[in-house]
């Protein structure tokens, strides 16, 4: 079996949504491909395990959520 996963992800505008990929980008290595949209990152990744997939959406929203909250102190 092969799980697919597209996350997209919205932002209050494009400077925000570039800053936090920016800075979530290098912990992607082979696990998570994404790109920047205006606003939004999209976000895919895919597994051949439910277990799997989950621990990798569940550590880059940790991360995402990291990247948005130091950004927002950075206001």
């Amino acid at each position: 079996m092969k799980i697919n996963c597209k996350l997209t992800l919205e932002f209050e505008n494009e400077a925000i949504a570039k800053t936090i990929y920016s800075s979530v980008k290098i912990d992607d290595h082979d696990f998570i491909d994404s790109t920047v949209d205006k606003n939004r990152i999209i976000a895919k990744t895919n597994s051949s395990s439910v277990g799997s997939i989950l621990h990798t959406l569940d550590d880059y929203l940790a991360c995402i959520s990291v990247a948005e909250k130091i950004t927002q102190s950075n206001k």
